[in-house]
């Protein structure tokens, strides 16, 4: 079974080397550029990646473009602050030998700095599973800018947890609070391509049960005051989301 990495990035030179790297269990590495202006292309040339550069407004697009330029059977979508282990590698290569499935969870190692962050994580604002490794023409992005839905086509497969990728998400608290601010400044932008960005009182419950959820059900109260950011930030990303669609829409307005 041919095995096609996908990543998709924007001005990532600092952190590409490292994630093209640990991907070379792979038969092709296929990297998309999304307005690029850093030296990104030259430095997946390099390393022997086939470049995808274009501009596209929406998440789901670009991804979309990138899973349409792959010519594996089998596709791997990471991200360039993404590194896959050896271990990871050859039990992706041992799954896919065989797998009748259209798709499967791969688990995700959240780091903030140098910290292993296992629990807490969720309500779109982190995960430890996700769908990552599918065959071609069984997962299709929706057009959407930030945390876009999923189509699939196929069966879920067997979780592949016993090993991780190794995910360098936020470097400190302060990176972790302009990634909220970031991903609900684009959620806004969504809601109000909508025209639905919905009410106060049903954000305002959404935040205290994501917060609840977060840190109680996924059990964030083990990570001690980590867990409670995150729980916190997950709370807020879909109330944020809307008071910038209903507090400033001329600045979100697509």
């Amino acid at each position: 079974m041919r095995l096609s990495a996908l990543v998709v990035a924007r001005n990532e030179e600092a952190r590409l080397p490292d994630c093209l790297s640990t991907l070379g269990f792979a038969d092709e590495v296929v990297v998309v550029l999304d307005r690029s202006t850093d030296g990104s292309a030259a430095i997946a040339r390099a390393q022997g990646a086939r470049v995808l550069e274009g501009a596209w407004e929406l998440e789901g697009d670009r991804r979309n473009a990138g899973i349409a330029a792959c010519e594996g059977e089998w596709i791997l979508e990471v991200d360039a602050d993404e590194r896959v282990p050896p271990d990871l590698g050859a039990e992706i290569r041992r799954v896919i030998a065989s797998s009748p499935h259209g798709f499967h969870r791969v688990r995700i190692d959240n780091y903030v700095g140098g910290r292993l962050i296992r629990h807490g994580w969720g309500g779109s604002f982190g995960t430890t599973l996700k769908p990552i490794l599918f065959r071609r023409g069984a997962k299709h992005w929706r057009a959407q800018r930030v945390h876009p839905g999923l189509d699939w086509n196929g069966t879920e497969g067997e979780r592949i947890e016993a090993h991780g990728i190794r995910h360098e998400l936020d470097r400190d608290i302060s990176d972790m609070l302009k990634r909220l601010d970031r991903y609900s400044s684009a959620k806004a932008a969504d809601l109000l391509a909508s025209g639905n960005i919905g009410t106060l009182p049903d954000n305002v419950r959404r935040f205290v049960s994501r917060t609840i959820k977060c840190y109680v059900g996924r059990k964030g109260y083990r990570e001690g005051g980590w867990g409670l950011l995150i729980a916190l930030c997950a709370g807020l990303f879909p109330l944020l989301s809307h008071l910038k669609a209903r507090l400033e829409p001329e600045r979100h307005r697509p």
